[in-house]
């Protein structure tokens, strides 16, 4: 028998989608232990690498080390929040792409981080079919930008 009805049908088996996420690479940061465990272990799960930062600081560290395709940065952080991330993101790698998680103030929140470059926002708390789908999308994004700036 067929299912039907799953918004975002085949994410649910861990292997779904496998080769076309191949090669993405993860950057998740959040102050929020327990969110950003949980979020590690769900794309663990589905054989996602990802790399946990706990602040703007330690993410942009990570950053200037290591390849990432993909940010998830929460807005509302101590110290330096989402925003000023983003900007330095941004500015130093212009082709990772960013997803902007925001509970605090929406979607204007949201809609301000995209007006600085992010790709795209997703509200808290996570549906993480809605994040992975989203994931899938600006990692696709960045390999067609790669093509162009390589052509």
């Amino acid at each position: 028998m067929q299912q039907t009805g799953s918004p975002t049908p085949g994410w649910q088996h861990p292997n779904a989608w496998r080769e076309v996420l191949m090669g993405l690479r993860v950057l998740a940061v959040d102050d929020e232990a327990d969110f950003i465990e949980t979020l590690v272990k769900r794309f663990t799960y589905r054989q996602i690498p990802v790399t946990a930062a706990g602040n703007g600081p330690d993410a942009l560290a990570l950053l200037e080390r290591e390849p990432f395709d993909v940010v998830i940065l929460d807005m509302r952080m101590p110290g330096m929040d989402g925003l000023a991330v983003l900007q330095e993101i941004k500015k130093r790698h212009p082709l990772v792409e960013v997803i902007i998680l925001t509970g605090h103030a929406s979607v204007e929140s949201g809609m301000q981080g995209m007006s600085l470059g992010a790709y795209d926002y997703v509200l808290k708390p996570v549906d993480f079919g809605e994040l992975l789908e989203k994931a899938k999308k600006a990692y696709e994004r960045k390999k067609l930008n790669e093509s162009r700036a390589d052509a």
